[in-house]
């Protein structure tokens, strides 16, 4: 029978779940075993996976799982550097020549296990299976808000932390925002599922969004339109041949802008569009200020759909439901794919 193991996470504030009791109450009907950590911070209730019949285990037990069991989580694990023998299924960064990631499958290739790496999940035209795209986009356009606001009143962005909804996140926004004119903001990558998420929000705060996509970037820039606006959401993930839109000259240079969201994340991509920063942002420290006169910061928390675990946890556990009814058939399909992505990877390590 197939086993399906659901780790409490370990990475600090990350109290998102890939599975919900109703998925895990489908899995269960369709024949496939499924135990559930205990957690001390998942945002879903433990009781909901019990009710669906899902068998308990004690939190952070996984490495003494059974063997033939797929540990399924969503963030790292702990860089022990102890082998890893089992099957796991998370976000496990090793495919983008990543220093942590070489360490990481080496542990795999120590223990003989496989990743199923979720980044890498795709369907038969290469499109990803499930993504936390919106909230991302979401809650990284307003922790940028929360930025300008901080600005306004001639601070710097406070730390920021996990919400119990959406709703409490806006009435929070309001009130920062209260008494001042509304900015406007530029969008890149509005198109997409990330900057859906960050126009939405920003459209419900009361801030003017200009929204680009692929179509008003292909020139390869320069762009001054950005500089023209306060708020900047970068939504396009760095690759060769993406444009840069703020580049160093930007920091002296006559604008508007005050505050960016890179909600791609990826300063240390040679491909960064916004290469006037080096380092990812933290909950503690959510802006990095990188001009003054006037003031520039830039917001990178690179794991922003945790701070509305719940929601973000219900799409993604949806997106990703139907590829788990499928995990016994781990040699076809999505997971056939995902192994021998992993395997390929695999090669000279």
């Amino acid at each position: 029978m197939t086993h399906l193991w659901v780790r409490a996470e370990q990475r600090p504030n990350e109290d998102r779940v890939g599975l919900t009791p109703e998925g895990a109450k489908a899995l269960i009907d369709k024949g496939i075993r499924v135990t559930v950590e205990e957690s001390s911070v998942r945002a879903i209730p433990m009781q909901g996976y019990i009710d669906a019949g899902c068998e308990v285990a004690t939190e952070n037990s996984w490495p003494s799982a059974p063997a033939d069991a797929i540990i399924f989580g969503l963030k790292e694990l702990p860089e022990d550097g102890s082998p890893l023998p089992h099957r796991h299924i998370m976000f496990g960064h090793a495919f983008k020549g990543q220093h942590s990631g070489r360490a990481l499958l080496e542990r795999f290739k120590a223990g003989g296990g496989t990743l199923y790496d979720l980044e890498y999940l795709v369907d038969e035209d290469g499109r990803r299976v499930a993504a936390f795209g919106y909230w991302a986009g979401f809650a990284g356009a307003a922790v940028t808000l929360k930025t300008w606001a901080a600005q306004q009143r001639g601070e710097t962005c406070p730390p920021v932390g996990a919400y119990p909804g959406k709703d409490a996140l806006i009435a929070e926004l309001k009130g920062e925002i209260a008494g001042f004119d509304a900015p406007t903001a530029i969008v890149i990558g509005a198109l997409g599922r990330v900057g859906t998420g960050a126009s939405d929000l920003l459209t419900e705060m009361g801030v003017t969004v200009t929204k680009w996509d692929m179509a008003e970037t292909a020139s390869g820039g320069p762009f001054p339109e950005i500089l023209d606006h306060d708020l900047f959401i970068n939504c396009i993930l760095a690759r060769p041949g993406t444009p840069v839109f703020v580049p160093r000259d930007a920091l002296t240079a006559d604008r508007k802008l005050t505050a960016i969201g890179d909600v791609a994340c990826d300063p240390d991509s040679d491909y960064n569009p916004i290469p006037i920063y080096d380092r990812a942002t933290s909950w503690a420290t959510p802006a990095l200020r990188v001009a003054e006169a006037p003031v520039l910061d830039v917001m990178a928390i690179d794991n922003l759909p945790s701070m509305l675990p719940v929601e973000s946890s219900i799409d993604y556990a949806g997106q990703l439901l139907p590829s788990l009814l499928t995990l016994d058939a781990l040699t076809t399909g999505v997971w056939g794919r995902a192994e021998a992505t992993f395997n390929e990877h695999m090669q000279g390590v």
